[in-house]
């Protein structure tokens, strides 16, 4: 998923094409999930034949500012949305293609807008319309019209950006420190701090030293302190490179966290010269990358450690498919933004409750069955109260339970 860094690449994108530019035509595709509250029609007519004045990012979202009356596009990628200009070819997020298609417009596009100078044309002065395309190939993306962008939700519900409203190491402790989740999840939390997705956590972590569960109440102040400063460092140096991870530091985490494959090979170095290996663990549902000689778990004694990574080795008969090798690959990138998880949810277990007979069902729970591609990229996180009942065999038809407490 494209986290902060990449969102600002984005951002820049648009500036270096369109800044003081007018839109004189939008081509649109019907998709009623990605243009979510409008429609590909009114947005379009939202937006033909005005200039574009400024460009802003808060978190994950970005908005085009406007002249004239009217809405605002504010756009989200999801997890697998970017920006394509005619005639250049795209950075992809990670790794693109093997053969990028030069074909126009491009596949999955949502919108192209067509933006041409208003400045007179002469014989001397180039007048071409440059054509900027969004596109969403798993339509997790979101683009919305918002008379205030920043002052109504989806921003408004989220917590200070890293880059441009950072608090203070005083401020940062306090909001830490009342949570007793595992600092992964807090650091996810887009409520919390917007902006910072999977790697972008695990990289935190890493040059912070601390480890991925570690519970936020029981962090030291000098885990605090290095925690407030690379959350604001990692992201800055990404954004400084232009999310270029080919000029990323050669002592991240991410040149080595890549590929399932190396998950058991030593690669990476440590400050005393030696070879480290990257350890991957769950935390929250999200897959978590860390070093076990640098991130310790110096956790609260009550509470359960977490497990030690499985380093059995694959029997040569258990290859994996392509499709299985690439959904681990996503897990890494970091699927979908999590809404906050409550500190209950990782609390100390609970006594076991008596078993439910077979087929009775809760009459303060009810399960609802979405499409999968109808699904929002952000979910809530199911509370310990919410735990999925067993049932009948669900049908042939792939689907996602979620269960609800009335």
């Amino acid at each position: 998923m494209p986290e902060l860094p990449e969102v600002q690449r984005a951002v820049n994108l648009i500036k270096r094409v369109g800044l003081g530019k007018r839109i004189t035509h939008v081509d649109t595709a019907e998709d009623s999930i990605v243009f979510a509250d409008t429609t590909h029609s009114e947005f379009a007519q939202e937006l033909n034949n005005r200039k574009i004045t400024n460009v802003q990012r808060y978190g994950k979202q970005f908005y085009i500012e406007l002249d004239g009356k009217g809405r605002l596009p504010l756009l989200h990628f999801g997890m697998t949305g970017m920006l394509h200009v005619r005639g250049e070819i795209p950075l992809f997020y990670k790794e693109g293609p093997k053969k990028i298609d030069t074909n126009w417009p491009p596949r999955f596009m949502k919108f192209v807008l067509h933006l041409e100078s208003d400045e007179p044309k002469d014989a001397s002065t180039s007048n071409a319309i440059t054509e900027l395309a969004f596109t969403d190939p798993r339509r997790l993306g979101r683009i919305r019209l918002r008379n205030s962008p920043r002052t109504e939700p989806p921003i408004s519900d989220l917590g200070f950006d890293p880059i441009l409203s950072m608090p203070s190491l005083e401020d940062f402790s306090a909001m830490v420190l009342k949570r007793s989740c595992p600092i992964k999840a807090l650091l996810l939390d887009q409520s919390f701090n917007a902006g910072v997705g999977n790697w972008v956590a695990d990289e935190i972590l890493y040059h912070s030293r601390v480890h991925p569960e570690q519970r936020c109440n029981t962090l030291t102040s000098e885990q605090i302190s290095n925690l407030h400063h690379q959350t604001k460092h990692v992201c800055e140096t990404a954004v400084s490179v232009d999310a270029d991870d080919s000029k990323f530091p050669e002592d991240w985490l991410f040149k080595h966290r890549w590929g399932k494959g190396k998950r058991e090979k030593p690669s990476l170095k440590l400050p005393t010269g030696g070879l480290a290996t990257i350890k991957w663990i769950t935390v929250g549902g999200r897959t978590s990358a860390f070093v076990t000689e640098l991130q310790k778990y110096t956790g609260n004694p009550d509470l359960p450690s977490p497990k030690t990574p499985s380093s059995k080795k694959r029997s040569r008969g258990s290859k994996r498919t392509k499709k299985v090798r690439a959904k681990e690959e996503e897990e890494d990138e970091g699927e979908s933004d999590l809404t906050s998880l409550s500190d209950e949810e990782f609390s100390s277990p609970k006594t076991p409750s008596k078993k439910r007979p077979r087929g009775g069902k809760s009459s303060k729970t009810r399960a609802r069955v979405e499409q999968e591609d109808e699904e929002e990229s952000d979910l809530t996180a199911l509370s310990d109260e919410e735990e999925p009942l067993k049932s009948s065999p669900a049908p042939k038809r792939k689907v996602r339970m979620i269960f609800e407490t009335e």
